[in-house]
Parts: structure tokens; sequence; C-alpha cells
């Protein structure tokens, strides 16, 4: 039955009612599911003032499939009276029938069976009266007629918890004529159009009002994945310090600047092709800075600077190599080369400039010694925070592609102290006090530590950074100025990541695994300071 027809019909019933008339009696005169009469009342009230219908609750008893099918074969217990012979039944083969451990309890305490246990075949049950009344059955047939009244509430309640009977809470209207009550049904106009006002038909139309209270639809709009949170007061915290930004956004290294130019063997297992991404396009990088380059390589195959080196043929064939970089700490690499250079230029420009000036006259008294001409160094504090790509196995903790946030700190009289201060500062700022310090090997940092961190989730200590400061080998061949030392850690933007949010999975977190919904549902990132 269609919906408008199901309309007009319930409008003529209301026409002839006195009162009003119920959903549910109407529903049961004309045959149908009462939710329908209830879309019916919805379209109705629509179409403004036609109807008044007022929502009411009632309770009834019905019976459950248990319950309707006590009706049609009795209760367990009178079906468990009825399948014992009059010479009895053994108890185990009572018990395998379908009713047979519910009926025999009741029976049993309506002392309509007793068991015989001294029995030579075993224990046997045998009737102690001829005849039963089921007053259960007799109790769900009226209920199912619809006199439920004639049944007490104990006994209701009885049977509700035997799982034979329920109460059903329903919902219905009770409908009223409204104000502009009509049979027959109007369609509103929901939109003025230029052709009614052309027309002038607008003037016979009935619009539906306007209601200016409603909601709009909520606008779909972006949200900022935890870990771009995460990163965003990381960040924040580096500004905090001090640190300035250094550019990231290349990718692609030579072997040269990721490996070479950190005092990395070319024989050091991390740049095997099961640790790290070699390109076949461009397969090689052809411009470096030669001087850099040649001091690089004698670093590497014969010592200086206070060290053996490593004692073995460098080749440039294996420093072009270009790759996805392991760590961003190659950039860290040239910028401090590029801070290095700048100081050497600054100190030959003052030379210059000097060498240029007229001599002035001496007016006596002690000549001033002359000033070196040693490059200035202004200490700095660099830090970075991006893509780095590593041939991992993936599992809870780690992936091929993940970010690196690294902080750099270069200035003269450095030490491991220094260092180990400023990371529990820097962590602290994160709300992560739990640290934990290893000592470490890096190729390009001596002395070197892992740092741990305590993941609650996970109940277990997690490496969340490793750090150190940086070898003479790497720092001297740049031009950085002997007395200058530089400290640098770095770590895992997903890591203190998971430890925030408590996920226990990296892949929930990144890949193609992440729910959306957790990007959705993700609270505003605040950082514990």
């Amino acid at each position: 039955m269609a919906d408008a027809g199901v309309a007009e019909l319930l409008l003529k019933k209301l026409e002839s009612a006195d009162s009003g008339v119920d959903s549910q009696d109407v529903a049961r005169d004309l045959s149908v599911d009462h939710q329908v009469i209830v879309g019916a009342v919805k379209s109705l009230q629509s179409l403004g003032d036609l109807i008044s219908a007022e929502q009411r609750s009632s309770k009834h008893w019905e019976l459950t499939g248990e319950g309707q099918e006590t009706v049609e074969q009795g209760s367990h217990e009178a079906r468990v009276f009825k399948a014992i012979p009059d010479d009895g039944l053994p108890q185990s083969e009572l018990m395998k029938l379908p009713s047979g451990k519910v009926g025999f309890s009741k029976a049993m305490s309506n002392k309509w069976i007793r068991v015989d246990k001294a029995h030579e075949g075993g224990p046997r049950i045998f009737r102690m009266v001829e005849t039963i009344e089921d007053s259960v059955q007799e109790k769900l047939v009226q209920i199912q007629k619809g006199i439920a009244d004639e049944v007490d509430e104990k006994e209701k309640n009885e049977l509700k918890k035997r799982k034979l009977l329920a109460e059903v809470t329903v919902k219905s209207y009770f409908i009223t004529k409204g104000p502009s009550f009509s049979t027959t049904i109007t369609k509103q106009e929901t939109d003025l159009t230029p052709e009614m006002i052309a027309s002038g038909s607008w003037k016979e139309k009935s619009f539906k009002p306007y209601n200016f209270e409603a909601l709009g639809v909520t606008l779909d709009c972006g949200h900022l994945h935890p870990l771009m949170k995460v990163r965003t007061q990381f960040r924040q915290i580096f500004l905090e310090m001090g640190f300035t930004e250094m550019p990231t956004n290349n990718y692609i290294e030579s072997s040269f600047w990721n490996f070479d130019s950190l005092f990395q063997p070319q024989q050091h297992p991390a740049r095997d092709q099961h640790d790290t991404f070699f390109l076949s396009d461009p397969a090689v990088a052809t411009e470096f800075p030669q001087d850099y380059l040649e001091r690089v390589k004698k670093v590497h195959s014969e010592g200086g600077y206070g060290s053996q080196g490593y004692k073995y043929d460098w080749k440039i064939e294996e420093a072009k190599k270009n790759i996805l970089r392991t760590h961003t700490t190659a950039v860290s690499a040239r910028m401090l080369y590029n801070l290095a250079q700048k100081c050497i230029q600054e100190a030959k420009n003052k030379v210059e400039t000097k060498e240029g000036q007229p001599k002035k006259q001496k007016r006596g008294g002690k000549r001033r010694k002359k000033r070196s001409n040693e490059p200035k160094f202004t200490p700095v504090k660099y830090f970075s925070i991006d893509r780095v790509f590593r041939n991992e196995t993936l599992d809870a903790t780690h992936l091929a592609e993940f970010h690196q946030i690294e902080g750099v700190v270069a200035d003269y009289g450095l030490t491991l102290g220094d260092l180990m201060g400023v990371l529990h500062q820097f962590f602290t700022k994160l709300g992560i006090t739990k640290l934990r310090f290893k000592p470490a090997y890096n190729p390009y940092t001596e002395p070197s530590m892992e740092i741990f961190s305590y993941h609650e989730g996970l109940k277990k200590w997690v490496e969340v950074g490793n750090s150190g400061v940086f070898r003479p080998e790497m720092l001297l061949p740049m031009g950085i100025p002997e007395g200058v030392s530089v400290i640098a850690w770095g770590l895992s933007l997903e890591r203190p990541t998971m430890i925030k949010y408590g996920i226990n999975n990296i892949r929930e977190l990144v890949g193609h695994k992440v729910n959306l919904q957790m990007v959705y549902d993700g609270p505003i990132c605040r950082l514990d300071s």
C-alpha cells in the first residue's frame, strides 16, 4: 500500500472519529505494519497543521519463541512427566530428552516425579501423581488471547525469568484533527520559481513554511593526521629552544653526502642494498666540491686530523651513487659544510679589506699585537623534520619510510654532558620524562648514545632516538675550526606519536591500514611542557 494511500485512509478514519485515533489501532484496522502508519503521520505533519500527533508509550506482554512452543506442546515439566511410563525411566535417558534438564528440575520441585537411586539398573525416575495441571501453559494461553489481566504480576515475572514471556514497550501516536484539517492532501511547494512569478500561479499555490531554526548540513572538512599534529608540536619546541630549521626538500642524496662526508666507510653494512634504496635513474651524481671531496677521500684512505682513517682504497664510483636518503644527517652535513665555507670566506674578505687599507703612522708606544686571521665561528643550532627511507623489515615499530627529527648544536667546548642536558630538556617539553641512555657505535659520532623511553602501551622500553658528538674526522675536513664541537641527536617522529596516542602498531598510524576514523577522532596534540 503506497504511503499517499495510507495517509488518505488515515485522514478518512480521523474524519469519522469523535476525538482521535491511535496509530496502533489504525495499523490493525488497515492490516499494515505500524511503522507504515508512523511514516504516514510524519508525512502529514510535514504538510502543516493538517493533523496533530501526540507520542505515547505503552507496555504489554508478548510470548517469546520458547513461550509459543510451550503453548503448543506444554511446559518442559509437563513434557517430562508425560515421557515417563508407568514402570519408570532411567535418569540418563530422561536427560537426553529436549526438555530433560529444565523439565526434571521443575517437575521435582512440583513433586510430580521421584528418583529411585537404589534401583539396580541405576537411578530411575517414577511418577508420583496420576495426573497434573499444566498451569504454565494455561497462563501463557491467557496472555496470548489478550486476557493477561487474569495473570498476576508475580506469575508474569516468573514466566519472564524462564524466558517464556517478554515485556515489550510500544510507542504509538494519538492522532487528532489539526486547525487546517482536510481529507484532501495538497502538496505544498518548497521553492518559488521564476515560472511561478511570471505566470502568477504562485498566488494559488500553498507553500511550505520555512524552518529558520533548522540546522544546516555539517560541512565535510579535512583533519590533521596525528603525525602532523605531533610534528607541529616538535617544530614549535625546537623554535622555542632557539633552533633554526634546515631545508630538507631533497629526498635523493648522493652516497657522498649521505655516507662519505659523515666518515662512514664504503664497506659499511648500511651501504648494502639490503639496508638502502639505490636509484637507477639517475644512478649517479656529478657535482661535488672537489677540494672537500679530496679531503674526505684522504681521511678515509690515509687518515688525518689525528686519525689513522680506515686504510682502504676509497672509490669515487661508490660516492657518486644516488640513493633515497637514509637519514637527515646528510642535510646536517651540507649545512655544516656551508657554514664552514661561509666562515672561511668571511675571514678571507676581512684579510683583503685589511690589506687594502693604508698603513697608519706609528705614534709611539707599544705596537699592537697582530690579530689572528683564523675564521670567526658563530655558534648555531639547527633542526629538521622530514622523511627518510630504509630497507627495513616491517614490524610493530619499523617501516621502510618514516620521519626523522634531528637537532644539531655547534659551539666551542661542547661535551657529552651538554648533549644529555639538551636531550633531557627537549624530551621533557614533549612530556617524556622516563629516559635511558645506552652507549652505542656510530661511524660519525664518538661518543654515541641510544635514547630509550618507556612505552606505557607496550609496557617496555622503546628506542626513540640516537645521539652523539660528531667526530673530528667529519668536521675538520669541512673547514670547521678546531675546538668547535657539534652535538646532535635524531629520533623517529612515529614512535613518540605512538607513545602519545597509545598506538601499539606503527602500521595503524602510517600506511594503507590506517583507520581514517582515527584521524577524524584524534584529539588536539598538546605535549606536556
